[in-house]
């Protein structure tokens, strides 16, 4: 049935606001009017994928200061980031299963809890190897909070225009937190780089306390230990890691050496295995029949080019302005802000542009402009003034952020059932971190194999190789776009 509610009791004006009553749980189905309470369940759930972004991006920045400190060279502040999306990444289809069976209020709550004591634990220890395993888990307690928010929206917003204005919201929210955390890092680096370890943690927890208010309790079925496809979650968490360690030891040990083959052989092995565990589980961690969709494929491929070409390129960047150009964090954090600006503002438009826009267009969009922002960077030179060879590329990413992330979050969740909205919601995102720790992985062996010392105001060695490696990833990635655009004309025709 659907009924309409009166007056907002947390505010003065009326909500107008549409609930349609589906089971145990209500479902927005208008696109304005909402109470309070649901704009604060959008604000904890988009504030969680804020932080997510926030965190990877924010000690990226943060990574030339943490090296002097610790003593760590390129190939060790990689995995500063690395072991968190490898975390996040390898255990997000677990997350996704776990919200769909557990109850996804009770698993992004206690992610959340995790996700904040973690932080604030890595911002005391002085370790290398304890700040890296507390990375890790704070990957791990975000892979199980995004895919449980996501599919709390995507279970409360009805699909159409009212969730098409929740995802615009909540996807510009983690963009934001993307490109804004350039900034926030340089800011917070000007005080300690334990600063950007520490920040997300009060903020998670306060989160965590005004989602147990406005996050609904939906009834559950009963679960047990079979449900879950534990031997799919090692084998492709195993998998990843020990691709990226061989992508990063490559360099040292050598590509053809014993070792290098031998990791590779392992990583082949246990991507196999986790394909052969999910066809006999009776609970996959992926039901392989998801994958006959082309536009789920699309997203996630998308998604893995997006993201991994972004992060990579984020990390080339940012030793380059630091340590070849002696830009200190805040300067950093102010020529990024044009990016994080460009993003933000666009939230108030994309719900109506994935209205009226097909999803593939806008990714196609939002991949030419990354493209266009790498390419131009590929002119910087020393003594080039900020405006000609950095501004132009920040105001591309910022425009390629905008249209890109709410596109492939939207078209990888559409028309999927209610079931598998925590299945489709941890696939994508699983696609997004993957991107990130194999591409991290391989700019670093080709910063690693280029032999040299940084001298001021000159790239990198290796610099410019990583970012037209980074580029033609990009390039494929829209001729794949360009193509699935073409086969739809052509079916439609």
């Amino acid at each position: 049935m659907t009924v309409e509610l009166g007056r907002d009791t947390d505010t003065s004006t009326p909500a107008h606001q549409s609930i349609d009553t589906r089971g145990d749980h209500e479902v927005v189905t208008t696109s304005s009017g909402w109470t309070g309470r649901i704009w604060l369940l959008l604000v904890v759930l988009a504030g969680a994928l804020f932080l997510d972004g926030l965190d990877v991006s924010m000690v990226g920045v943060a990574l030339p200061s943490m090296g002097g400190d610790l003593h760590m060279d390129q190939s060790q502040l990689q995995w500063i980031v690395s072991g968190y999306v490898l975390g996040y990444g390898g255990l997000l289809l677990l997350g996704g299963r776990a919200s769909d069976l557990f109850g996804r209020r009770r698993v992004f709550l206690a992610a959340l809890a995790v996700f904040g004591v973690a932080s604030v634990a890595t911002a005391v220890v002085d370790v290398n190897l304890a700040i890296i395993a507390l990375r890790f888990v704070k990957g791990v307690a975000a892979a199980f909070t995004v895919p449980a928010g996501l599919s709390i929206i995507t279970t409360t917003f009805a699909e159409g225009p009212a969730r098409n204005r929740a995802l615009s919201i909540y996807t510009v929210c983690g963009a934001s937190g993307f490109s804004l955390g350039l900034v926030f890092g340089g800011l917070l680096t000007e005080l300690s780089w334990r600063a950007t370890l520490l920040f997300p943690g009060p903020v998670a927890l306060l989160l965590l306390v005004v989602g147990w208010k406005v996050i609904p309790r939906v009834a559950t079925g009963r679960v047990s230990l079979a449900h879950f496809d534990a031997a799919g979650a090692v084998t492709s968490t195993g998998a990843l890691l020990v691709l990226v360690y061989a992508v990063v030891s490559a360099p040292n040990a050598g590509w053809t050496s014993a070792t290098t083959l031998i990791l590779f052989a392992a990583a082949i092995a246990l991507a196999i295995a986790f394909v052969v565990v999910e066809t006999r589980h009776r609970h996959p961690l992926i039901r392989l029949g998801i994958l006959r969709s082309v536009s789920v494929i699309h997203a996630n491929v998308s998604a893995f080019v997006m993201f991994g070409a972004y992060v990579s390129f984020q990390f080339v960047v940012t030793l380059y302005l630091q340590d070849s150009l002696g830009w200190s964090p805040i300067a950093m954090a102010l020529g990024f802000l044009p990016a994080g600006l460009l993003v933000v503002a666009s939230a108030v438009k994309m719900d109506r542009v994935l209205d009226r826009v097909p999803t593939a267009l806008l990714i196609a969009a939002g991949l030419i402009a990354f493209l266009g922002g790498y390419l131009w960077f590929l002119r910087a030179q020393p003594g080039m003034p900020y405006v000609e060879f950095l501004l132009p590329t920040i105001l591309l990413l910022g425009l390629g952020f905008a249209l890109c992330f709410p596109a492939v979050n939207a078209q990888a969740t559409s028309g999927v059932r209610d079931d598998e909205q925590g299945l489709a919601s941890g696939l994508v995102n699983t696609s997004i971190q993957i991107g990130g720790a194999i591409m991290m992985a391989v700019v670093t062996a080709i910063l690693s194999s280029t032999h040299g010392s940084v001298r001021p105001g000159q790239m990198m060695p290796g610099g410019s190789t990583a970012v037209l490696v980074i580029s033609v990833l990009t390039a494929v990635g829209v001729a794949g776009t360009g193509a699935l655009v073409l086969r739809r004309r052509r079916r439609a025709a």
